[in-house]
């Protein structure tokens, strides 16, 4: 139990995917509004899970006995794209407060989602593991995503010299962000 609740604390904190390896940089730039950024969060975290395990059970029943791990991206790419309409269907009948009409593009381009199923496949610690390693993983991107949505509102209303207006403010944000989240890095020792 104690692995399973340290390694989601480490996929959402110390090594988020956004933050730590930077995948899935693209929707945090786009998202607006707080309703985008929970129906975003909710999609990218189900698709992670259910991508992330999949993708494992498909590397270690199919590809690996047949020798055709170099097919691992060719094979993972279709499934991740695959699974977003199924998902989202779901998604918008069970939460119907939330849009998920234009998110199709957000979780296409989304590079978190075949870098949770890369690492995946290198972390060869079963399928529990992989399916919390994804959890924490979409769960890191939601936390992230709220954070820097909060963060825009705030710098959106504040006197920010019209140079850095815009991305430039939102870029240099983000990093500051990396060195924050940098800093959970001593909390749990291996």
């Amino acid at each position: 139990m104690t692995d399973i609740v340290l390694t989601v604390f480490s996929a959402a904190l110390i090594n988020n995917l956004v933050l730590h390896w930077p995948l899935g940089v693209d929707p945090l730039l786009v998202t607006r509004g707080r309703t985008q950024v929970h129906a975003l969060g909710v999609a990218t975290t189900g698709l992670m899970l259910i991508v992330g395990a999949l993708g494992y059970l498909i590397d270690h029943w199919l590809l690996a006995p047949l020798d055709l791990t170099s097919l691992r991206l060719l094979v993972w790419l279709p499934l991740s794209v695959l699974l977003i309409g199924p998902l989202l269907r779901p998604l918008a009948r069970w939460l119907p407060g939330l849009p998920f009409d234009g998110l199709w593009p957000l979780l296409l381009g989304n590079a978190g989602i075949l870098g949770v199923t890369l690492l995946n496949s290198q972390d060869d610690q079963g399928l529990g593991h992989a399916m919390t390693l994804s959890l924490g993983s979409g769960l890191g991107f939601w936390l992230v995503l709220s954070l820097f949505d909060d963060l825009r509102q705030r710098t959106f209303n504040n006197d920010i010299p019209p140079a850095f207006r815009g991305l430039p403010i939102q870029l240099i944000s983000a990093g500051l962000m990396a060195v924050a989240f940098l800093g959970l890095r001593g909390l749990v020792k291996t």
